[in-house]
């Protein structure tokens, strides 16, 4: 974990572990010294005089260890059991929260980069390739925030330009052509807004990536891996299935800029009343219909172990491509608009229908 980064609600466990680190290089040391002296014997404790403390120490550190690791996986559970919204929206902002050029790492074999719009240039946060994922292959599209400074810079810290938008446009119709599924990993606060960006189109662009992501006949599936901000998520997510990870976060606007333009002021108290209106978690989510599953995160989140998150989002991933493998072209691309026109419905009580509901109401009164 970086050290300098640290939650607020995460204090407890922080402790923990530092205390935790410090026993294990105190046992470090005192096994390096036992082998010194035991001629670089390969026990763990070699040739100590049985009057030496050094294994009796050990022995307690061990159990020390044992404990605090017990202590801390029990001090996760209980803070990440009970996470309010925007906490949730601190956690995928974590710096050390695995990126789409980490998964592609992780899950993907032979990734192949490809770079460019043909129109504009090549813009670094989307990363676009085709690689193979499990049995299948498949023509991968996800933001890049970076992680020094230097990347993060050039990446705009994940807010795609127009060009990164036509990129991942361009390399989808490849895929298209090719008969491959398309896998996209979303996270980003949200399309650059600066005035570059507006001349060439970047509203137009997304526009045109909902479009016509509507009518790509090959599967699509989608994943909010850490965060997803407004139109620059959807531009990149429209979808056959889309999920979240357990601490992803996913809405039209972010927190500060609700907060912003409702209270006139982004702090901790409006960033917080900001998240909690907009239901941006993976389970609000989910019980609203936006996406279709959650894909749970590692103990304490995705940063905590990365290769266990990897895992899980390539079961996901691959089960999906081999459900929708058995949908014809047409069928995707009306599975696709069914699944994005069921959004925001409500069922609505007509007039006629309350005032029977009201009458039964007083008839059943009357009768008591």
């Amino acid at each position: 974990m970086s050290g300098f980064y640290q939650l607020d609600f995460e204090k407890d466990v922080r402790a923990l572990e530092q205390r935790l680190a410090e026993a294990r290089r105190e046992l470090e040391a005192l096994r390096k010294r036992a082998h010194d002296r035991g001629g670089g014997q390969p026990s763990p404790f070699p040739a100590l005089d049985e009057q030496d403390e050094d294994p009796a120490d050990a022995r307690s550190l061990e159990r020390t260890i044992d404990r605090l690791e017990q202590e801390r996986e029990r001090t996760i559970r209980e803070v990440y059991a009970d996470l309010d919204p925007w906490q949730v929206v601190r956690v995928a902002r974590h710096p050390d929260r695995p990126q789409t050029r980490d998964y592609i790492a992780m899950i993907c074999r032979d990734f192949c980069e490809l770079h460019g719009d043909r129109r504009f240039g090549d813009d670094p946060a989307i990363v676009t390739g085709l690689a193979r994922l499990g049995p299948h292959k498949v023509m991968v599209v996800g933001h890049q925030k970076g992680r020094t400074t230097q990347e993060k810079l050039a990446c705009h810290f994940g807010c795609a330009h127009p060009e990164g938008y036509r990129k991942a446009l361009l390399k989808m119709r490849l895929a298209e052509k090719m008969g491959i599924p398309i896998v996209t990993l979303v996270d980003t606060p949200g399309a650059y807004p600066g005035i570059g960006a507006e001349q060439r189109g970047q509203a137009e662009a997304i526009a045109v990536n909902l479009r016509e992501m509507s009518r790509i006949r090959v599967p699509i599936v989608s994943v909010i891996i850490g965060e997803g901000g407004s139109g620059g998520a959807l531009g990149i997510a429209v979808a056959n299935r889309v999920a979240m990870m357990r601490y992803a976060w996913y809405s039209v606007i972010s927190p500060e800029g609700c907060a912003a333009i409702l209270w006139k002021q982004a702090n901790e108290q409006t960033n917080q009343a900001a998240a909690k209106a907009l239901k941006l978690s993976a389970t609000d989510n989910l019980n609203l219909g936006i996406i279709d599953a959650i894909i749970d995160e590692p103990l304490g989140g995705a940063h905590r172990d990365p290769a266990q998150a990897g895992r899980a989002l390539e079961t996901w991933i691959s089960e999906q491509i081999e459900a929708l493998g058995s949908l014809s072209p047409d069928e995707l691309v009306e599975d696709r608009y069914r699944r994005f026109r069921r959004l925001g419905s409500v069922v609505e009580q007509t007039p006629a229908a309350s005032e029977q509901g009201v009458e039964a109401g007083m008839a059943g009164g009357s009768q008591a």
